[in-house]
């Protein structure tokens, strides 16, 4: 696996990076957000820090949740609390906001399609789930809930609790929901580091049900 080191290192930041990108134009372009966004944007209103530090601080919350659960993070755990946050100020410091659905569409559009791709990269890099990825999996494990059953409970609550609070939930928060996991398979093929034969790379999960399909990892 040394030989693929490099590669995978480039994958699993690159593909960070990406990802922050596009949450900041998702945001940017104002049409609604997926489920944990709506949530970290919600708690933003009420409180002095911005989008980005709230998405570090809820990520070290989920990942201090990992213990109880005896989940095990791995470089890319960390890696995602520390660099999604910044990225995604930095991108909404860089894009100003947009007035005009003309522009904003192909904006959300294109964010979507880019998260996509991200995914793609980073977990394909195999250095561990995100950290509210590894929150599902392991209650998962610790209750034998189904991982979709879990997953569509948690983000249905933090949708929920994100939207109280004044997250925008909209029409791109329905097209995420029905295009991420199309999106994000198709570019974990793409994107594949073949493990060396006889061994098996640390596993995949993403923001999906039994098979990868989006973020937090995401």
């Amino acid at each position: 696996m040394s030989d693929r080191l490099p590669r995978r290192l480039v994958q699993l930041y690159v593909g960070l990076v990406l990802y922050g990108a596009s949450m900041g134009l998702q945001l940017r372009a104002a049409v609604g957000l997926d489920p944990w966004d709506a949530f970290h944007q919600g708690i933003a209103e009420h409180t002095p820090l911005s989008i980005g530090t709230v998405t570090v601080v809820v990520g070290l919350v989920a990942l201090l949740l990992w213990i109880p659960l005896r989940e095990r993070p791995g470089l890319g755990t960390v890696s995602n609390v520390m660099v999604l946050g910044p990225v995604m100020d930095a991108t909404m410091w860089l894009i100003p906001e947009q007035e005009s659905l003309a522009v904003r569409i192909p904006m959300l559009l294109f964010a979507i399609v880019l998260c996509g791709a991200a995914t793609g990269l980073y977990i394909s890099a195999r250095f561990g789930a995100g950290p509210r990825d590894g929150l599902m999996t392991g209650l998962h494990r610790r209750t034998g809930w189904s991982l979709r059953l879990v997953r569509t409970g948690i983000e249905l609550a933090v949708l929920a609790t994100g939207f109280a609070l004044g997250g925008s939930v909209g029409l791109g928060t329905v097209l995420f929901a029905l295009t991420i996991g199309p999106l994000s398979q198709f570019f974990l093929r793409v994107f594949a580091i073949p493990a060396p034969t006889g061994t098996s790379g640390p596993g995949i999960v993403a923001r999906g049900g039994a098979e990868p399909q989006a973020r937090d990892l995401i």
